[in-house]
């Protein structure tokens, strides 16, 4: 590895970690002699997270929180992508659907939650319909849009050239929005995490959600205090992952951006 891609791996762990290590460093400090019983030391709070999200907890809580976040969230992709691509291709389907779908897109999918439970009830599929309800309108607009933009040019050059039907979706219109629905993805994940523990607040037994609630209601402050961190700690991890695969798919649109600031 030459010196010059070290110092940019290095540039780019420094720029990722960075502030993290400073809050981090902030908090521990400024809670290093706190007595207070609701803002433990930090200290305190590590210890308490290898206690707790250690063993059977993880299989029992972390585990089902994963995977009711991942099964909401591809649903919500599939959703929002397919019927994005049918909204922004079609002009009469934009018309009608787009009343019905600024009214419920307007509504706070947390409101929802009661709702949901009358008739899904307290499952697991009521908290995957709570993901999808808050996933799914990001990816969907950004979609739409991502289609209504794409270039009168390209597209009078694949009508010349024949390219219409499903070659033309795919080679053309999805990839001239994927930017566009990946930025939508990426939005939709944090919202994701975000009614992942809302939704097991409600009527549930086991999850993050659930767990982090049942520790203040019982006034374990410092286990609380050890899940708020753990979903920071997951929201990091999945926002990099997010990103790695972002740079793996989108590899040909950042090139062209570089390419048009660096002529």
């Amino acid at each position: 590895m030459s010196p010059m891609t070290v110092l940019t791996v290095t540039r780019r762990i420094l720029l990722v970690l960075g502030l993290p290590a400073v809050l981090f460093t902030i908090w521990w400090v400024a809670t290093a002699d706190s007595t207070d019983f609701y803002v433990p030391p930090l200290r305190t709070i590590l210890t308490a997270f290898g206690d707790t999200w250690t063993g059977d907890r993880l299989a029992s809580d972390v585990l089902p929180s994963l995977l009711r976040l991942t099964a909401g969230y591809l649903l919500a992709v599939v959703i929002g992508v397919g019927l994005g691509l049918l909204v922004g291709m079609s002009r009469v389907v934009r018309d009608v659907l787009e009343p019905v779908l600024e009214l419920f897109r307007a509504i706070p999918p947390p409101v929802l939650v009661p709702v949901i439970m009358l008739f899904a009830g307290i499952g697991d599929t009521m908290k995957v319909i709570v993901i999808v309800s808050g996933c799914v309108w990001p990816i969907l607009l950004n979609t739409v849009e991502g289609v209504r933009a794409v270039d009168e040019v390209l597209d009078d050059t694949c009508r010349s050239y024949g390219i219409t039907g499903s070659s033309r979706l795919w080679h053309l219109v999805l990839r001239s929005a994927s930017p566009q629905i990946v930025t939508g993805m990426r939005q939709a994940l944090s919202i994701g995490i975000i009614l992942m523990v809302i939704s097991e607040m409600f009527a549930a037994d086991n999850g993050l959600g659930f767990t982090i609630v049942q520790f203040q209601r019982s006034f374990a402050i410092p286990e609380m205090w050890s899940g708020v961190l753990l979903l920071g700690l997951l929201g990091f991890v999945l926002s990099l992952l997010f990103r790695f695969a972002e740079n793996r798919v989108l590899a040909w649109y950042h090139g062209l951006r570089r390419a048009q600031r660096n002529p």
